[in-house]
């Protein structure tokens, strides 16, 4: 125990040798990693949301090809590789490319074959990086005798910042089509070809050449290869729970529920193991607590835009949608519609598939990704600063676990009052879905426009102890929104479930854009 209470976390930490060498958690992924490059497919794309492990995943691939045994030893692999042969290995990290021009983009392609030549000691005699590079795997296979391994990480990290803009994205893109178009005409040089990256480009506009690649991201075999599965943690880090627990007040059990309900919930084709969030797992046994690990990396404020401009609702994204393969797993350039850019960054993921009509259930994956996005979508929705919108959303949900809807309710009226004028704010449904919003931010279950025999339900939540019925009214007082729950006996719908049923009638006043009144009864049926 005393060893595990010292265990070193790799967060941040993307280099296998660093981790293997000084004694860093690796969940071992060796026997997968055996199986893809003893596959039939030579080049091969993987997709994953970021801060999931791809760096690592491509780390440990440069190891296994450059035969570095040592570095495996007591891993999986150990028993399953019997030849450990070297390859001459050309890693490219496209992450160093990010929020950069055409001539900078240029610059640091330049800067890596440069690394690489020097390493197989080649002189540069062109200015073109395509050239270099078919010329750079050509001499490594002369000098080594040994077909090239060439890994590239994050591929399209330099198309991410301008994936939706008309000017750059084509100068960006022509660029790393031209990188990467030695690639086929190099096959009998190369070994294995791997491919990392968050968005999946169309093979058209980035691999123009290049219609051989395999794209495992959906494959049942390697569903687990980046992350960590259920299995993993239970298996590998059991200890480690054992010491989180203390440290939340809370049994191994009901630690191990906690991470499930944060982390948890990534599947990347149907059936999956379930998937955790690496980054923010071992955030969480590092730093011994709970928290949204994952959004404090990034804040997707170009991606709220993205919600708005495609007239996507909180609703629409805390309720499973139904697609086909062909509208999530698509490229993301030139979208009609955001499902793609949602599911490959991580925001979305597999729930559920219906073989018979092919159709896959979308939903956010884990508390950790709800109240993160949702968090975003309120602050947007309220056109206020962060810390206020974050603190009332914080004192309502205590008021909610206590069972006190009357505070919660007051709390709102008073972050409303304090918002400037805004348009959008004369309709109910900008409230309903604002509602919702916060619901879910706070990890509550919601429904929206809920069917009854009677009609639609406006709002329908759950607390750990309550479920609560609530119909909203522009310009009618809470009376009238309580009638019409008892009128169409909204409640008769849920009288054979657990919770005991609270009615919510909430008025709207257009005039002070805030809700004035509301009436709140248990349901007495």
């Amino acid at each position: 125990m005393e060893a595990t209470a010292k265990r070193r976390y790799p967060v941040g930490r993307q280099n296998f040798a660093e981790l293997r060498k000084n004694g860093y958690l690796y969940i071992d992924k060796t026997d997968l990693i055996y199986r893809l490059t003893h596959a039939d497919a030579k080049y091969n794309f993987l997709s994953r949301p970021r801060r999931f492990g791809k760096s690592l995943l491509i780390s440990t691939l440069h190891s296994y090809f450059e035969g570095r045994k040592d570095l495996f030893s007591g891993l999986a692999i150990e028993k399953l590789e019997t030849e450990w042969e070297q390859y001459p290995v050309l890693h490219f990290d496209m992450s160093l490319a990010k929020h950069m021009l055409k001539e900078d983009l240029e610059d640091m392609l330049s800067s890596q074959l440069a690394d690489h030549e020097r390493q197989f000691g080649l002189a540069a005699d062109s200015p073109k990086a395509n050239t270099r590079l078919k010329n750079l795997i050509q001499h490594a296979y002369r000098q080594t005798g040994k077909q090239v391994v060439v890994l590239i990480d994050e591929y399209d990290a330099p198309l991410l910042d301008v994936v939706h803009e008309e000017t750059n994205l084509p100068i960006l893109r022509d660029v790393m089509r031209n990188f990467y178009s030695p690639l086929k005409a190099c096959d009998p040089y190369l070994r294995f070809v791997f491919l990392t990256g968050i968005t999946k480009f169309s093979q058209l506009s980035i691999f123009s050449e290049l219609n051989n690649i395999s794209n495992i991201s959906m494959h049942p075999d390697y569903a687990a290869l980046c992350g960590i599965s259920q299995d993993e943690m239970l298996d590998q880090m059991q200890p480690d729970i054992d010491i989180l627990a203390p440290k939340l007040g809370i049994s191994p059990d009901e630690a191990i529920a906690k991470l499930k309900e944060m982390y948890d919930g990534y599947h990347f084709c149907w059936p999956s193991p379930d998937i955790y969030n690496p980054y923010s797992l071992l955030r969480a046994f590092s730093e011994g607590q709970l928290d949204a690990f994952w959004f404090e990396t990034a804040t997707p404020t170009h991606l709220i835009k993205l919600l708005h401009k495609f007239n996507i609702s909180p609703t629409q994204l805390v309720s499973n949608q139904e697609v086909l393969k062909s509208d999530f797993d698509s490229p993301t350039e030139n979208l009609t519609n955001i499902t793609p850019l949602l599911y490959q960054s991580g925001y979305l993921t597999v729930k559920g598939y219906d073989k018979d009509s092919g159709l896959y259930q979308l939903n956010i994956p884990n508390q950790e990704i709800r109240t993160g996005l949702m968090r975003n979508i309120v602050t947007y929705y309220l056109q206020a600063s962060g810390p206020q919108a974050n603190t009332t959303a914080a004192k309502m949900s205590v008021a909610l676990r206590q069972e006190d809807m009357n505070t919660a309710l007051e709390l709102l009226q008073t972050l409303l009052g304090s918002l400037p004028y805004s348009e959008n704010t004369h309709y109910e449904g900008h409230y309903q879905q604002l509602l919702c919003a916060i619901f879910a931010m706070l990890g509550f279950e919601v429904d929206i426009e809920s069917r009854t025999r009677q009609g639609r339900i406006d709002i329908v939540l759950r607390t750990p102890k309550t479920l609560y019925l609530i119909e909203l009214k522009m310009n009618k007082d809470a009376d009238a929104a309580m009638s019409q729950i008892d009128s169409r006996d909204y409640a008769s719908r849920f009288a054979l479930g657990k919770l005991p049923v609270v009615k919510v009638g909430i008025h709207f006043d257009t005039e002070k854009r805030n809700i004035t009144n509301w009436k709140i009864e248990p349901n007495s049926k």
